[in-house]
């Protein structure tokens, strides 16, 4: 394993698409830039979800805000780089089963259309044209936002990471960090290196890699398993929208199969029961599937912050600054918080209001944003 270099001005912990994007950003800014990644690239969260870029999120303008931007880089990226990253639109279903679900989304509707979401709500009927597994005798009325994309996440990352090195950033896989020193030097099994500025991007291990920097972050992991089921016949063969119900269910095509996601067992519960329950909720949402076996797909851990919202700031105390928590939804952001990371490193105004990412919305925290 060759050594690092001796010093930059910036280290980025953490090879993932948040990772990869804001070394990416940084050092198409000048940012002298080293990523360091424990893994391989891309070998965390990024890989966990079920792949879906999406501009809505139910009761969030501001986070819809940021994947409106983030999707429109995505598209950039594609155009200027060739490369490409999967994107295939489908579009994304929200399914309401009671009137309360259907008023709070006419309270925030102008406030999505403000950030910039394309999304409308559509009746039963028309959500079961949308989505033919969807039982619109179960369903009162449902979101519909075209713009939602499948996507392959591996090759955003690598997207990012070829344009960082392109830039001149270096990026050094299976390199855990295991310790960082009040003056900004961090250490790894292959030496040190001394940092202007630390940013801390490492998915479930945010948390950890924060306590060697003696700041706090109310970050935690939350195990999820996705799950595959064959498509009942008949099933259309054009792509199904990403379709989430109240129940925290989602399905949506994958390949010739149905993907499904509803997080993994409780703690006091067995995974038998949990697939009884996923099972369950999936024939009484979609009956089509009633009685379709649930096979694994794959499984991992997502970063998560105590209210679902990244944290995307900085710590006043030390040049320490941070992008985790993102819930499962770091694909829909990671540009944009690329974006914000540079500009509070290069001491830049944001293009966005970033109060309300701070971790100062969580009382008693160390860490604070700018």
């Amino acid at each position: 394993m060759s050594r690092l270099p001796e010093r930059t001005d910036v280290v980025v912990i953490g090879g993932g698409v948040i990772g990869a994007s804001t070394a990416c950003r940084l050092a198409e800014a000048g940012v002298g830039t080293v990523l360091l990644e424990r893994g391989a690239l891309g070998s965390g969260s990024s890989g966990t979800t079920a792949g879906v870029v999406r501009t809505y999120f139910p009761g969030n303008a501001l986070i819809s805000g940021l994947a409106v931007r983030s999707l429109a880089d995505y598209q950039a990226l594609t155009e200027r780089t060739g490369t490409d990253l999967g994107l295939r639109r489908i579009g994304l279903l929200v399914l309401f089963t009671d009137e309360q679900q259907v008023r709070d989304f006419r309270h925030t509707q102008a406030a999505q259309h403000a950030a910039g979401v394309d999304v409308e709500l559509v009746t039963a009927a028309e959500a079961a044209r949308l989505n033919p597994l969807v039982d619109e005798r179960a369903i009162l009325a449902a979101a519909w936002s075209p713009e939602a994309y499948a996507c392959d996440p591996a090759a955003i990352v690598r997207g990012y990471a070829t344009a960082a090195r392109q830039a001149g950033a270096v990026l050094r896989t299976e390199t855990p960090v295991t310790g960082i020193d009040p003056d900004g030097r961090v250490h790894t099994p292959a030496g040190s290196i001394r940092a202007d500025t630390i940013v801390c991007a490492a998915g479930p291990w945010a948390g950890t890699v924060a306590a060697m920097a003696d700041v706090r972050l109310p970050v935690t992991t939350y195990p999820v398993e996705m799950l595959l089921t064959g498509a009942p016949d008949g099933a259309p063969r054009t792509p199904l929208p990403m379709t989430m119900h109240p129940s925290s269910l989602r399905i949506r095509s994958w390949g010739d199969r149905i993907l499904v996601g509803m997080g993994r067992p409780a703690p006091d519960e067995t995974r038998q029961a949990w697939l009884q329950r996923v099972s369950d909720h999936l024939g009484t949402a979609f009956p089509a599937l009633a009685g379709n076996r649930l096979e694994h797909g794959w499984s991992g851990n997502l970063d998560v912050s105590p209210d679902g919202m990244a944290f995307i700031g900085r710590d006043h105390s030390r040049p320490f600054l941070y992008a985790a928590g993102f819930s499962g939804q770091g694909l829909c952001q990671a540009p944009a918080a690329g974006e914000i990371i540079r500009d509070l490193v290069l001491g830049k105004e944001s293009w966005t209001q970033t109060a309300g990412l701070s971790t100062a919305r969580c009382p008693g925290l160390s860490a604070q944003t700018g």
